[in-house]
């Protein structure tokens, strides 16, 4: 029986702001279709796109070199850390602060913890950006002794972003247990029976980069 696949990537285009003060990506022909037909034959022509942008945009995945210097970077991480993961869905819909006992007594470890809060309704407004939901310093701690893969979540950030300090970046990353954020259709998820993937390109000296998330249906 084929297995029912659910994109939890947003769509990245021209123009689009993932986080408030860094620059929307840039997406145009390096080559164009144009451009292309006169070096084939008749009616064979080819598009090559050129895209700026930074590594923060859309739905993206970090891994410990965004937060450490020497931690590790894309091409380091193993791709069993990005695939087919094991995973449980948390919701969390309607709080700001997600604490400890969201996850206490979950079956947890060892699972891609996918944090639903519905705050992807907002996504590509001024409104995404303030008072979203974040996940606390403490129940960062918790996830990293309870032995999660990665932690995932639909909001502009998984730290509060209100200050300047980051404790679920810190604590997370430290323990190389990877963060994807700006994910969206979590209300189409089940709590659990479920696989979960977000597969970066392999660049060297990059620590965060845009993923195609989707969920794979047991």
């Amino acid at each position: 029986m084929k297995k029912k696949l659910i994109d939890l990537s947003h769509t990245i285009f021209e123009g689009l702001i993932t986080y408030k003060g860094l620059p929307a990506p840039i997406i145009c022909d390096f080559l164009s279709r144009k451009d292309s037909a006169g070096r084939y034959e008749a009616g064979t022509e080819f598009q090559i796109g050129k895209i700026e942008m930074v590594s923060n945009t859309g739905t993206y995945i970090d891994c410990p070199f965004h937060r450490y210097a020497n931690g590790k970077d894309l091409s380091e991480i193993d791709i069993e850390a990005f695939a087919n993961l094991d995973a449980i869905t948390i919701n969390a819909i309607g709080h700001m602060e997600i604490g400890i006992n969201y996850f206490k007594g979950k079956d947890i470890k060892n699972k891609a913890v996918i944090i639903r809060t519905d705050w992807s309704k907002h996504w590509s407004t001024d409104y995404y950006f303030e008072n979203h939901p974040f996940v606390s310093g403490e129940a960062a701690t918790y996830l990293r002794d309870s032995g999660v893969k990665l932690v995932g979540i639909d909001s502009h950030n998984i730290d509060d972003t209100r200050g300047n300090v980051r404790p679920v970046h810190t604590i997370l990353l430290g323990a190389e247990i990877l963060i994807v954020e700006h994910m969206c259709n979590l209300n189409t998820l089940p709590e659990s029976g479920f696989m979960f993937s977000a597969v970066p390109p392999k660049f060297k000296g990059v620590g965060t980069f845009p993923v195609r998330a989707f969920a794979t249906l047991l």
